[in-house]
């Protein structure tokens, strides 16, 4: 039993393990092949509706029956992933050439999903069809068995076109990921043809016919001079912009128009666009905007902005490029599956790949069809032969027993057993000399072919199966003759499918938007025990003052220039702009904190909040749930960024208090088990926010501060402490770090 047992390292098991399913994901779901530029998915999903018959001249059928055959026989890795690719594959916004016909809903450019499987339904492209599936009949590439063995499926389609370039591809792997533009069919097509006919021609020069990406929902590309790189390396950014135009409005306004969006911005990034917008008009960023309205349909894209008669319209443009999605970056990262493993390529290396792929299934092809030819030119020339000397086989047949003898006689000559007319007729019969593929095409050959006008015939095609093997055997034997059918296919492909650019290629300046400063005033900021929060001006305040002390839980005055911070329990500090508060009337609900800052209310709790000047102005203390307490000028929180720390705490601590610095002379202490303890402020030392601080008070095994109250010196203040008043005055002034008094009331 024990020579049985394999022992080996756990991490060296989980490595090989990990890379085993790396390279599964990698190679066989997430990412194209650079020969026909189609994900397994993608390849079994046409290979499936080929295999139906569900062609591009025949009804369509329904995508659940796709689906389920093709989850059935080649790909068992859920429904949803076949759907996916399928709706995919119909989609004309998203692909540079759709692969799949599609009826039905299968989703739209805002992002409106595809109805289920079971209503829509589908067929084949024409193209796809006649460029993608044809020939593989004839042994063009090779076939494996499916995932039970059950079936035979193509490792490769034997596509015609550079479909990586044409259609593109986005996919995400592990620890890799692919994101490849499409391009305009005509323009790839010509840089092949320039690839074969010249294969040492630069990446420069190939982009005299491909200036850079054809995206199908238009828009303009702005960094030209940036492309060279992305395409020579396979990796880089592409800026893009939306297309937008001014149009003459009502009363003299004028309206900005976007008819075509970046590629980017496909599906709910549209909505997010409008919402944008609104959001700028809202946060008083620009006041040009009257009216938005989304008036696309399937005629294309139409979002109508109306704007005030004095606005500067280019002004407006650049603010929408600056703050907006409509110009944004593609990242493009070639990567695609090339000799069985993932490898980033520029434009060059993928035509170079597609092209010895093309020679290689032309190749296949032709020698498929000379070996066809010349087993009809075998059978063609020993029937007629036969037509030659009919009597004599006549006379074989109607003299041999059985079929095995007059083949016998056909192919070997062997006369024996067989009645002859004349010994003539046996001399020549022993001088037959068949083939055995003629002797049974003899054998099988219908009285009819003996017709004068069949066996003429019968001639004429031994004399076009001879041309055949002339011209299959000089494209074999000749390069140039092979890339001159290559050619005339591309060709064929592009007079039939060319379509005009889309995308405009540009070099274009920065989009420089001068936003008008916010004129500086008071506002009072106000937020209530749930979160919401909002400003008012002051005299708003002034008259809804005891309403406003009785709803709302923080209240004070800032600039709306400024800044508001919130401390939390964690020892974290959120900062966000007063501008991003609405600013409005009393009864206006206000937003969420949670929505305009990253402070998030699940998962910590508010201690402070307090404006950003008034830090700049005051110190502050800082108390935790392990009586750890120090001392923070409030300037060190005039920070840029959004989430800082704001103290440094030990494993299983909390922050308390958080409170600025006044008048202030005496902190008091009090924690769970009622022990109090005062002393002066002066006692804490100032530390730096990264600092734990000292300890401020002795506790007990389980005991912990609860609260944390300050006191002025000739100010008496009061406390209710277990239902009765306290007056924290008369506590006894004690010293930092001692133990403090027990408080029974």
């Amino acid at each position: 039993m024990d020579d049985r047992i394999l022992k080996t390292e756990y991490s060296e098991l989980m490595q090989k393990s990990y890379i085993d399913y790396a390279m599964s994901v990698i190679v066989a779901r997430a990412l194209p092949d650079v020969r026909d530029g189609l994900k397994p998915v993608q390849r079994r999903t046409l290979y499936d509706m080929y295999e139906l018959g569900i062609r591009y001249d025949r009804p369509y059928r329904k995508s659940a029956r796709i689906v389920g055959d093709t989850m059935g026989k080649y790909h068992p890795h859920g429904d949803s992933s076949i759907y996916g690719a399928l709706v995919v594959l119909t989609q004309d916004f998203k692909m540079g050439i759709p692969l799949v016909d599609g009826h039905g809903n299968f989703g739209n450019i805002e992002g409106d999903g595809a109805a289920a499987m079971r209503y829509t339904e589908a067929r084949l492209a024409k193209l796809t069809e006649n460029y993608f599936l044809a020939d593989l009949d004839k042994d063009v590439v090779d076939f494996v068995p499916n995932f039970d063995e059950n079936e035979k499926e193509p490792t490769i389609l034997p596509v015609k076109i550079p479909n990586l370039l044409i259609n593109g591809s986005e996919g995400i792997a592990v620890g890799m990921a692919t994101s490849i533009p499409p391009h305009n069919l005509a323009e790839v097509i010509d840089a092949t043809k320039a690839y074969m006919s010249n294969p040492d021609i630069t990446t420069n020069e190939l982009m005299r016919y491909v200036p850079g990406p054809d995206f199908p929902t238009g828009g303009i590309v702005i960094n030209k001079d940036e492309l060279l790189d992305i395409y020579e390396t396979g990796s880089g950014k592409v800026k893009i912009r939306g297309k937008v135009t001014v149009e003459k409005g009502k009363a003299g306004k004028n309206n900005v128009v976007i008819t075509e969006i970046p590629y980017t911005m496909i599906g709910a990034n549209i909505g997010k666009f409008l919402s944008d917008v609104a959001a700028l008009a809202e946060n008083k960023v620009t006041q040009d905007i009257v009216d938005i309205s989304n008036q696309s349909s399937k005629e294309g894209i139409r979002i109508v902005i109306e704007l005030r008669k004095d606005a500067d319209i280019e002004n407006f443009k650049n603010m929408l490029y600056k703050k907006t999605r409509l110009e944004d970056t593609f990242g493009v990262n070639m990567l695609a599956i090339c000799d069985g493993r993932p490898e980033t390529m520029g434009i060059k290396q993928i035509l170079r790949e597609h092209v010895k792929f093309q020679y290689e299934v032309t190749t296949r092809k032709y020698q498929n069809l000379l070996d066809h030819e010349m087993e009809r030119k075998e059978i063609q020339e020993g029937l007629i032969k036969a037509c030659n000397v009919i009597d004599l086989v006549i006379e074989i047949l109607r003299g041999s027993k059985d079929r095995a003898m007059a083949k016998a006689c056909l192919v070997e000559g062997k006369t024996d057993g067989i009645k002859f007319k004349s010994k003539e007729s046996k001399i020549m019969a022993e001088q037959l000399m068949f083939t055995d593929k003629q002797a049974n095409a003899i054998l099988e050959m219908r009285l009819y072919k003996l017709i004068g006008l069949e066996l003429e015939a019968l001639i004429k095609e031994h004399d076009d199966t001879m041309a055949n093997i002339y011209r299959y055997e000089d494209i074999l034997e000749s390069k140039d003759s092979m890339t001159q059918v290559i050619v005339q296919k591309l060709d064929a492909i592009k007079k039939e499918y060319k379509a005009a650019r889309k995308t405009e290629i540009v070099n274009a300046e920065e989009a420089v938007f001068e936003e008008k400063k916010m004129e500086e005033m008071d506002v009072v900021f106000m937020m209530d025990r749930f979160g919401y929060c909002k400003t008012v001006d002051d005299p708003t305040y002034q008259r809804n003052k005891e309403a406003a002390e009785a709803e709302f839980k923080y209240i004070f005055s800032c600039k709306n220039t400024g800044k508001i911070c919130i401390f939390t329990d964690g020892g974290q500090m959120h900062s966000f702009k007063v501008k991003d508060v609405p600013y409005g009337k009393f009864r206006d609900k206000g937003t969420p904190v949670d929505n305009i800052s990253n402070y998030n209310s699940t998962k910590e709790n508010m201690v402070f909040l307090a404006s950003q000047s008034d830090l700049n102005l005051y110190r502050m203390v800082f108390v935790t749930k392990s009586a750890m307490l120090k001392v923070v000028d409030g300037g060190e929180f005039d920070v840029n960024k959004r989430t800082v720390s704001a103290t440094k705490l030990n494993d299983g601590d909390s922050v308390v208090s958080v409170m600025t610095l006044t008048d202030q002379r005496n902190i008091v202490l009090q924690t769970k088990e009622g022990y109090f303890l005062r002393f002066a402020l002066e006692e804490i030392p100032m530390k730096k926010k990264a600092a734990v601080g000292v300890r401020g008070m002795k506790l007990g095994a389980s005991d912990y501060i609860e609260e944390v109250y300050y006191t002025k010196n000739a100010e008496e203040q009061t406390i209710e402490y277990k239902d009765k008043q306290l007056e924290l005055n008369k506590i006894k002034l004690g010293t930092r770090d001692s133990k403090g008094v027990k408080v029974r009331v």
